[in-house]
């Protein structure tokens, strides 16, 4: 594949994510766009944005392919063009997961402010009542949110790699030539860590979507 086939290809990709995400935005009811308005979805080292419309994240995509075709037609290094490239790719990946789970972001942040009413709930009622608790269903609650947890504990740790490639990535560029393979191989590892990161939040997204399937039935 030559550099214009290339720079083709990802804009024929870039056209296609738009569409779904005009119309995943679309979807959107008031009240969900409100409801996590001030989560962010990503890390700020893959895109600054938050809340739950991703049209932002589409013109980002394309100042990066901007940028890389500046770079290609600088004749700038291999490793340079690769980085670029799998930085794109990265954020390809990264919105088409938020396609996916805008829904368990929604149930997430519903979650958490439940969770938030509960706790003072409790501390209210344990004032006056240490006991009493209905066993049964504070076990099936558990179970709920210790998911939600642990989700929420892997998609910090997502973050916080991503933001560790994009600071070594800033870094590929105007490292000296005997660094830039030690700096080849950081961020080769840090992708594969973000790989198994990534491979466990698509498992406890299922685990949850597993959960609350039955309920899901009983509401319809």
């Amino acid at each position: 594949m030559n550099r214009a086939q290339l720079i083709d290809k990802l804009k024929e990709q870039l056209a296609q994510l738009e569409q779904e995400v005009l119309r995943h935005d679309a979807a959107l009811a008031p009240q969900q766009r409100k409801l996590i308005q001030d989560v962010e979805r990503f890390n700020d080292g893959l895109f600054i944005q938050s809340g739950a419309q991703l049209a932002p994240c589409i013109g980002q995509i394309a100042k990066d392919i901007k940028q890389l075709e500046q770079r290609l037609t600088l004749g700038l290094s291999a490793a340079t063009i690769v980085a670029s490239c799998e930085r794109i790719q990265d954020r390809f990946t990264a919105v088409k997961r938020a396609l996916t789970t805008t829904g368990i972001n929604l149930k997430s942040a519903t979650q958490a402010r439940q969770s938030a009413r509960n706790r003072s709930h409790q501390r209210q009622k344990q004032a006056h009542n240490s006991s009493g608790f209905d066993w049964i269903a504070a076990g099936v609650m558990q179970n709920s949110h210790q998911l939600y947890e642990e989700l929420n504990k892997h998609l910090n740790w997502a973050r916080k790699i991503e933001s560790k490639i994009a600071q070594l990535e800033t870094g590929l560029d105007n490292c000296h030539s005997a660094d830039k393979i030690k700096l080849q191989n950081e961020i080769l590892l840090m992708h594969r860590r973000l790989g198994k990161c990534r491979q466990a939040i698509s498992y406890i997204e299922d685990r949850i979507q597993a959960f609350e399937r039955p309920y899901q039935s009983q509401n319809r």
